[in-house]
């Protein structure tokens, strides 16, 4: 006979130590205390200090595991300091979520400055592969794990006004894909997210004013466009045994968006 409750524990993460960057709100913090609720004990990191501590105290309050840890994506120095400062404090890592991201221009790419094509490339893209590259042995040593990139539909179109933001977002869904090929023999799973257009501070120019959201809205077949929590359900899922055959993935959170 099937045993009973076989399928009852699939999205359980209890006694796994996940890493989210970018945590400290939005579509990184949804994420991180998703985690947390299915029982993974969640290293939130952002830039700030004070600003991880205080989403960290938020979730030990509802009963949750949680430490902030602060670093900057884009400053290769600190993404050691970040993993020895996780592995001093949880023992291990299994998950990572690259969710911390970086966009300073919005215009044509001919006004792109170097300075700002080099911040978006550090934070968005080189900053991912450093922490997964110096994360790699210690998920292998684990049995495996589970790597999250956030994307963008941008990342499989251009979006007018951030071509370089798209492009940076296009090379995570190479190196998920990547990643995915190389590690697969030591039962490390990589996948990408895509998010459409989420109603988070880092995107309040494209939907605080009505007129571009009234427009963005017609180009959604669902209605309307994305809270942070839309993305946390497929965060859970592959962080989770219940994506234990899933990887190189790459996975559209839009609306239907990208159906048109």
């Amino acid at each position: 006979m099937p045993k009973r409750n076989r399928y009852s524990k699939l999205f359980r993460l209890d006694g796994k130590v996940a890493l989210v960057t970018g945590a400290s709100k939005g579509i990184g913090e949804a994420m991180a205390r998703a985690l947390a609720e299915y029982g993974a004990r969640v290293v939130l990191c952002s830039r700030k200090q004070e600003a991880v501590e205080a989403v960290a105290s938020a979730y030990k309050a509802d009963g949750l595991e949680a430490t902030g840890i602060a670093a900057n994506m884009g400053h290769i120095e600190d993404i050691q300091t970040l993993l020895d400062n996780t592995i001093e404090t949880y023992g291990g890592l299994d998950i990572i979520i690259n969710n911390a991201a970086a966009n300073p221009v919005f215009g044509p790419l001919q006004n792109t400055e170097e300075r700002a094509f080099d911040k978006i490339i550090d934070v968005n893209l080189k900053g991912p592969f450093e922490l997964c590259k110096k994360a790699y042995p210690i998920l292998r040593q684990r049995g495996g794990g589970s790597i999250i990139h956030i994307s963008s539909i941008g990342g499989l179109k251009p979006e007018a006004g951030i071509g370089i933001y798209s492009v940076s977002k296009a090379a995570i869904i190479n190196m998920t894909k990547a990643m995915a090929q190389d590690w697969g023999v030591d039962h490390i799973r990589v996948n990408a997210i895509c998010p459409g257009l989420i109603k988070t501070r880092f995107s309040e120019a494209l939907w605080n004013d009505p007129d571009s959201y009234d427009r963005f809205k017609k180009t959604i077949p669902l209605g309307r466009i994305g809270e942070p929590g839309d993305i946390a359900g497929l965060a859970v899922y592959l962080a989770s045994p219940a994506s234990a055959y899933s990887s190189g993935g790459i996975y559209m959170v839009d609306g239907g968006y990208s159906a048109n």
